[in-house]
Formats: C-alpha cells, sequence, structure tokens
C-alpha cells in the first residue's frame, strides 16, 4: 500500500526505516580516518586487534585481525526478554544455550525483581562497533538469504583500516537490503525464515527479526556518532 509515494505497508515501513537510518549513518561516517575509528578513549577499551593482542577471552575472526568479546553472560537490559521467552515457552535450557550461559544463570535473571542495575559494560571502540554490527549482518545473511552453513564468527575479515572496513560493510549492508526487499508477506510472517543460531530468529517470525535488526543498526551507529563527537569535542576544547 502507498500513501502519496509512501509505502506503508509492513515491509514498506521496515525498509523506510532501515533507508533512512542508512541514509543519516553514511553522512555520519563521511571522512573517517583510521586514527578515529581505532582510538580508545579509555583504558581497557574492547576493539579489533592482532590475534594474540586481544583482551578478551573469546576474541574471534578469520584472519590477523579479531574482534574482541568477552565471557558470555544476559546483559541486565535482556532480562525482559528472557522473561518473554520463559513466558512463551522455551526451556530454561534452551535458553540458556542460546545465551552460551548456565541453566544457574537464566533461572538467577527470572527469579530477579525490580528494575535490574544497569551493567558495567566495556568502552568500545568505532572499529569496534562497525565490525560488531558487520559481523551481526554478514550471519544474519548467511542464514537467511545464504546456504545457512558458515559459522557467523567467520565470516569478517576485520581490519584496522576505516576505509577498507566501511567499503565492506557497505557492500554487506546493500546485500542484506536487496535481500529483505525481495521477501514476500509470506515469509514476513514465517516463523524460522531466518535461522541465525545467536539468538531467537529461528523462534520468530521474519518481522520481528527484521525490526531487531534496524533496532541493532540504529543504535550502535548512534553510539558511532557520539564516539566521533566526543573525539573531536575532546581535540578541539582548550585544556
Amino acid at each position: 500500500m502507498e500513501t502519496e509515494g509512501v509505502r506503508t505497508d509492513r515491509l514498506g515501513l521496515l525498509l523506510g526505516q532501515f533507508d533512512q537510518a542508512r541514509e543519516m549513518a553514511q553522512v555520519r561516517l563521511t571522512g573517517l580516518r583510521d586514527e578515529e575509528y581505532l582510538w580508545e578513549p579509555v583504558a581497557g577499551c574492547w576493539s579489533v586487534r592482532r590475534r594474540g593482542e586481544a583482551v578478551t577471552p573469546r576474541a574471534y575472526g578469520p584472519g590477523e585481525w579479531v574482534l574482541d568479546k568477552g565471557a558470555p553472560d544476559i546483559p541486565a537490559n535482556e532480562y525482559a526478554e528472557i522473561a518473554r521467552q520463559a513466558a512463551d515457552g522455551m526451556t530454561v535450557a534452551k535458553i540458556a544455550e542460546d545465551w552460551s550461559v548456565s541453566t544457574e544463570r537464566v533461572e538467577e535473571v527470572l527469579a530477579h525483581t525490580g528494575t535490574p542495575e544497569p551493567d558495567a559494560t566495556p568502552v568500545t571502540t568505532i572499529a569496534w562497533r562497525l565490525g560488531h554490527l558487520h559481523s551481526c549482518f554478514a550471519g544474519q545473511w548467511e542464514w537467511t538469504f545464504g546456504e545457512r552453513r558458515q559459522d557467523p564468527n567467520l565470516l569478517v575479515d576485520f581490519t584496522p583500516s576505516a576505509a577498507l572496513a566501511l567499503d565492506r560493510f557497505w557492500a554487506l549492508i546493500d546485500r542484506w537490503r536487496d535481500g529483505v526487499a525481495a521477501i514476500t508477506d509470506e515469509q514476513l510472517d514465517t516463523v524460522g525464515f531466518s535461522q541465525y543460531p545467536y539468538g531467537s530468529d529461528p523462534g520468530d517470525p521474519f518481522a520481528t527479526v527484521l525490526a531487531g535488526a534496524n533496532l541493532e543498526f540504529i543504535h550502535h551507529m548512534a553510539e558511532i556518532a557520539l564516539l566521533r563527537d566526543l573525539r573531536r569535542a575532546r581535540l578541539t576544547t582548550p585544556a
């Protein structure tokens, strides 16, 4: 359905939101230099590092450069999602498997009452945020439109070059967008149309998966933009 040239159907709204977010992000990332891309505003940042120099236990990637990744856990901002999964009939064992945590940890989360305390999450570089987004979208493309067999952790060859990282990222985003634009209403409602193994995709209608992918893109791009602003302000504001 269109209203004065604007699509108002479900897929049209999701694509429109994604397209607008992408346009804004591409402008905000124009001219990104290597020193910004790898800038660590505080000690202990997560970033893209050479294999063997990673500061986290589960850093991953297929090549010389890997993306920092910490021990598995359920962050406080996902407690509500865990409760929804349990309410929808997902077993504690299955939730634990999906999040790579113990069943005891899931039970602890489900037993929590009140508003959870915010997590002490690590500060990450622009390189990390962009690499994380690239990895997520590459994995979801492979397990939705691809052969559904490759390890999501081995799909992205991370790089210390901002220009190369952006070229590869936008190419992947275009491929994702092309795949999404071609789906049918029936596929939009199909549970398990995406079989991406890291998360709830296999148990969700694809419309829900798309909404989640849009949210992931938007919030990480906002963080990247803020990191650029912060670095610029630090370099131009007198001490």
